[in-house]
């Protein structure tokens, strides 16, 4: 039985990839960080269910050591931040690029040794629409999911020799908790702009993640999941 990883697992995107890959009959392995509620949730369903900071590689050591190693590594804990860049704080760029864009580098730090040993292995990492193409008022969350673009193409191509591919899976508008700060006329206007007519959710993103599982060929690329979104 294969293991997989999803960082911030609990909810949202990360519980739908980690619902899929429980429905294929995989080990599943989630992690959190301060969500205790989701967390019992996650664990009543079944999933393997992990307290670890991303930013923090004290805590990701002991994770891997305590799942043992990793077949596949979502990297999908993230968090956003909405603000025209003059008002973002120092401790604000930090945290956020701490979370986006260390927590992957740690936990595909902890992996991959694993991942060599055995000469196979997938990294996915959740990008943004926004990492593709830029977001008024989240630059900084932009540059750190485009960051995570550019550590994937790296990756594939430092790892690929060894049987690990990486990839990233972008999702577009979804509709999940982190976007709850947008009112219902917000959502509308943005219904609008995808040509496919309605908001993405949790089932989307995790329908790219399993093709990703499924194709030993895939490599170094980024899937848009976002209805159309970004075409220009």
């Amino acid at each position: 039985m294969k293991t997989v990883l999803i960082t911030g697992g609990v909810r949202g995107i990360g519980l739908a990839i980690a619902q899929a890959f429980q429905k294929k009959d995989y080990r599943v392995c989630v992690s959190y960080s301060k969500d205790e509620d989701s967390a019992r949730e996650a664990k009543e369903q079944g999933l393997e269910v992990y307290r670890a900071d991303v930013r923090k590689e004290n805590e990701i050591a002991e994770m891997f050591a305590a799942i043992g190693g990793v077949d596949i590594l979502v990297n999908n804990a993230g968090v956003c931040l909405f603000k025209q860049v003059q008002d973002v704080s120092v401790d604000e760029f930090d945290d956020l690029f701490a979370v986006n864009m260390r927590g992957a580098f740690l936990c595909v730090k902890h992996a991959v040794p694993h991942m060599i040993a055995k000469k196979s292995g997938l990294i996915v990492n959740i990008s943004s629409v926004w990492g593709e193409v830029g977001g008024s008022c989240e630059s900084v969350y932009s540059a750190s999911k485009g960051g995570l673009i550019a550590f994937t193409k790296a990756l594939a191509n430092e790892l690929g020799y060894s049987g690990i591919r990486v990839n990233t899976v972008s999702p577009g508008v979804i509709d999940t908790a982190m976007n709850a700060r947008l009112t219902n006329e917000d959502k509308a206007a943005l219904v609008e702009e995808i040509p496919v007519g309605r908001m993405g959710n949790g089932d989307d993103v995790a329908k790219a993640v399993l093709f990703l599982a499924e194709n030993d060929y895939v490599n170094g690329v980024d899937i848009p999941v976002n209805g159309g979104f970004s075409i220009v």
